[in-house]
């Protein structure tokens, strides 16, 4: 099973990364002004990842493939690593799908 951890940044932000569970960092998020805005952002990943209608694949500018995954809105919950290949980013996307919706919250220097 995955997990989220939560970690505050030295400008008070708060973020969190889901990793899958050999511990590979798989999605990233934003940074939010209180714990419990990052806390209620996990909820939406957790909604919303199921679905591969959420997820926008990309290409950046040095040919690396990445994905967000999305509100049914349109608004930006997570980021992915960038992958070399189009198959390991689908393969980023299916670890998502499968380790989001149960992943259990950890917080690491966050009170």
């Amino acid at each position: 099973m995955g997990k989220y951890i939560i970690t505050k940044s030295s400008n008070g932000e708060y973020r969190f990364k889901l990793q899958a569970s050999n511990g590979q960092t798989i999605l990233v998020s934003e940074g939010y002004s209180s714990k419990q805005n990052c806390e209620n952002a996990i909820d939406s990943v957790r909604k919303h990842a199921p679905d591969d209608a959420n997820y926008d694949r990309k290409l950046s500018s040095n040919e690396k493939h990445f994905f967000n995954l999305k509100t049914a809105n349109g608004e930006i919950i997570g980021t992915s690593e960038m992958y070399e290949t189009a198959a390991g980013r689908d393969n980023g996307i299916e670890s998502v799908k499968s380790n989001a919706p149960d992943g259990m919250i950890e917080f690491q220097g966050v009170n």
